[in-house]
């Protein structure tokens, strides 16, 4: 046999073995939600976030899907989803809820930043503030600052790496009463340090408990107070934090491990 097509013999072996180990693609499918009529700083932390989550599936690991059409949160379109991200938005009625509740009590995985988990007392939807863990927004600081954060437990996947404490970039934080804490099925994970207060000049918050990275136990999720304007993802520790996150949320289906097969 010729050298040539000894090496183009070996070659195709080479490559139908590795296709043979090969993971299937896709491992798993996103679908963000994002708007862009919000708030401009919502949406300059929209425009971050998809081309951010977009270089993570680099290699084929992953579909990520994007949607500004809340329409999209319906039973047919999401039921291919292993994880749905709220980027800036969220359900506008109550088909869009009932879609979504639906998706989760049945094991669907989620992801929400900042605004995504806002509720007041106009909000009407109990099960999304049972959802969050009795979380209603209360007050918030203001302008945007920079804020230092602690991680109440260091032994969780999604802290996994993470200081102790670090410097979170510029952004607004919510503080909500009740605070998740209060409730027994919440875990919370980073929270806002007492150094920082008093917080912000026009707005101030003097005092309190204010956890900033949490998930209900109930359910495959994580909250990330995160998500006001352009800096949020120009820091490496809390980029980090939102990676440890995704992969957690995706990882701990009880339907199985897609990524650490």
């Amino acid at each position: 046999m010729r050298p040539t097509r000894l090496y183009c013999c070996l070659y195709a072996m080479l490559l139908f073995t590795s296709t043979l180990n090969a993971q299937p693609y896709p491992r798993f499918k996103v679908l963000a939600f994002y708007s862009t009529t919000v708030e401009k700083a919502h949406v300059d932390f929209a425009n971050d976030a998809i081309q951010f989550f977009k270089e993570l599936t680099v290699g084929n690991g992953f579909v990520f899907d994007t949607t500004s059409n809340m329409a999209d949160l319906n039973d047919e379109k999401i039921k291919d989803y292993q994880l749905l991200i709220w980027i800036n938005d969220f359900p506008h009625n109550d088909t869009q809820r009932i879609a979504f509740q639906k998706y989760m009590d049945n094991g669907g995985g989620w992801l929400g930043f900042h605004v995504a988990g806002y509720n007041d007392k106009t909000t009407n939807w109990p099960w999304f503030v049972n959802f969050l863990g009795g979380a209603v927004f209360y007050n918030n600081n203001w302008p945007p600052l920079p804020a230092k954060l602690t991680v109440d437990d260091t032994s969780h996947p999604v802290t996994k790496g993470i200081p102790a404490t670090f410097i979170s970039p510029v952004g607004e934080w919510y503080q909500w009463k009740p605070g998740p804490r209060e409730n027994k099925k919440v875990k919370v994970l980073v929270s806002l340090s007492p150094e920082n207060f008093p917080m912000g000049i026009k707005d101030i918050i003097a005092n309190g408990d204010m956890p900033v990275v949490w998930t209900n136990t109930d359910y495959r999720m994580i909250y990330l107070n995160m998500g006001h304007g352009p800096h949020i993802l120009s820091d490496a520790t809390q980029n980090k934090l939102i990676i440890n996150a995704f992969r957690w949320v995706i990882t701990s289906d009880k339907r199985g491990n897609v990524i650490d097969k």
